[in-house]
């Protein structure tokens, strides 16, 4: 397999960029290599028999521990729930795919005709894909230490941002949790104006705790104005320097 791909890759070519980029250099290039086959290529190139689908099966699995074991390490006064909020916002496909493009990966893909002409190299699933499958060819090559360096590399920049916004995918769910935890009680949303013609609302939305106002939103739909509310309505709870 080794000889194949490098015979579809060439020697290296500008993957030394991309290994720099990572922070890790692969001992067995091939690996590296089909962790860039999209499987639109495999189809398309005959005599091409792997792709990287299983790679990024791997590195799913992978990056899902190194991400449990470094929330679990730096945020020891969180609980089970917001590490678990925490690990999904770093391993989410849109948090992916901004890694993968942050490195320029689009580049370095093999990808099937059609798909390089309707920009598939820079499709955020794409990306994410690739960003799992380099992490499990990593994984093949070096072992959790390599996985590791890339981690290091890649990811934990990311991380300092997150607990700034932990409610960021689900502010409404956030905002539950802390009304239950402590008011014993879920927050009401109140729809308190709606203008514009009908193809064109905005919708402006209080949420309440027991007939208290915490935030406020406005959005061109109930959910979006609700969303916005609730997000709000943590931020201000933060700054009243109350524990959420």
């Amino acid at each position: 397999m080794r000889e194949t791909l490098r015979q579809l890759f060439g020697r290296r070519g500008g993957e030394p960029e991309l290994e720099k980029a990572i922070g890790y250099r692969f001992s067995r290039p091939a690996l590296l290599e089909m962790a860039l086959i999209h499987r639109s290529y495999r189809f398309e190139s005959a005599g091409t028999t792997v792709d990287n689908q299983r790679l990024e099966f791997l590195g799913d699995a992978v990056l899902g521990l190194l991400t449990a074991a470094y929330m679990y390490d730096k945020f020891a006064d969180h609980d089970e729930g917001v590490l678990t909020t925490l690990r999904s916002q770093l391993t989410s496909g849109q948090a992916l795919a901004r890694v993968g493009t942050g490195i320029g990966l689009g580049k370095y893909l093999k990808m099937g005709k059609g798909e390089e002409r309707t920009g598939g190299c820079n499709r955020p699933t794409t990306l994410a894909d690739a960003i799992e499958a380099v992490v499990g060819a990593a994984y093949l090559d070096g072992g959790m230490r390599a996985c590791q360096r890339i981690f290091n590399t890649l990811f934990v920049p990311h991380i300092r941002h997150l607990d700034d916004d932990l409610w960021a995918g689900n502010p409404k769910g956030k905002l539950q949790e802390v009304c239950q935890r402590r008011w014993k009680t879920g927050p009401q949303y109140h729809i308190v104006r709606k203008e514009g013609p009908a193809h064109a609302q905005v919708f402006a939305v209080d949420v309440r705790v027991n007939g208290d106002v915490l935030g406020s939103g406005s959005g061109t739909n109930k959910q979006e104005a609700e969303a916005q509310a609730a997000a709000n309505a943590l931020r201000s709870l933060l700054r009243g320097a109350k524990q959420v």
